[in-house]
């Protein structure tokens, strides 16, 4: 199983982690904390070092309830980032996580690999053709509403099959377009229940008919540190274990903020299998 990545193929039948790098002010764990460009190569030199596949850049933050802002700042704060990427880390995979197809064709444009929509082409309907046409990788996430309203009262007759039709429609056009790299994610904590979130992480296995990489991003999440009643900050434990779950149930690749503890995770699982 693999996806192609500006002519690298990255074998994802063995999993591969994600690092989180957020551009945000507002971002729910580490919004702010990577303003200027020293702190920026610092973590991307740590992620890349301790394992990471892929560096998920992004600079709208998805929280619930979080500020909308314009494409133009959104291409503001994300150009400069990957051209500074680029320059100091040549072979990098750059994902970019934005449901906007004008930051999608600027950010690939200006060197990123993979496009990371949260809203699984809901929110832009000009997002499918354009990943047809960049073809990249892109990754499909189920997302119930929007960032703003997403949290307020999900509803689903069956959390499971409900995203799995969904994907499977989607999936359906994409195919259509003749875009073949899709990767799926079921969107955790993306208006659903802590309830919701367990009961797909219990059956993320069943994703797998889907034919598709499944991408798992439950990292320092609300259904980890609500459940324990900590914080985000106090989540690194709960979210290895879910990331230890999530792998056994069949998850080729980890998004998360802490590389080095996922990639260990990855290790332990590949021992057992």
């Amino acid at each position: 199983m693999t996806i192609n990545c500006k002519g690298t193929l990255v074998d994802v039948s063995s999993p591969k982690v994600m690092g989180i790098l957020n551009i945000t002010p507002d971002s729910f764990y580490d919004g702010g904390k990577y303003k200027d460009e020293t702190a920026i190569l610092h973590q991307v030199e740590k992620m890349l070092t301790e394992g990471a596949t892929f560096i998920d850049v992004g600079a709208y933050s998805s929280r619930p309830g979080a500020a909308h802002i314009s494409e133009d700042e959104e291409l503001k704060r994300i150009l400069p980032v990957i051209d500074l990427l680029i320059q100091n880390f040549p072979e990098i995979i750059i994902s970019v996580d934005t449901f906007r197809s004008k930051i999608a064709s600027g950010t690939v444009h200006a060197g990123a690999a993979i496009i990371n929509d949260i809203s699984g082409g809901n929110m832009d309907d000009k997002m499918f053709a354009t990943v047809a046409n960049l073809q990249v990788p892109y990754i499909l996430m189920h997302m119930l509403g929007t960032p703003q309203n997403m949290q307020k009262n999900p509803v689903y007759d069956d959390v499971v099959k409900d995203i799995i039709s969904f994907f499977a429609k989607q999936i359906f056009e994409l195919h259509q377009l003749k875009l073949n790299d899709l990767i799926i994610d079921v969107g955790f904590g993306f208006g659903k229940t802590i309830a919701h979130n367990y009961e797909i992480l219990k059956n993320l296995a069943l994703f797998k008919s889907l034919d598709a990489p499944i991408l798992a991003g439950v990292s320092r999440k609300s259904m980890l540190y609500k459940t324990l009643d900590i914080s985000a900050q106090e989540a690194l434990n709960a979210t290895t274990s879910a990331n230890t779950i999530a792998l056994l149930n069949g998850a080729n690749i980890l998004r998360v903020h802490d590389v080095k503890e996922a990639i260990e995770a990855v290790k332990i699982v590949e021992q057992v299998r």
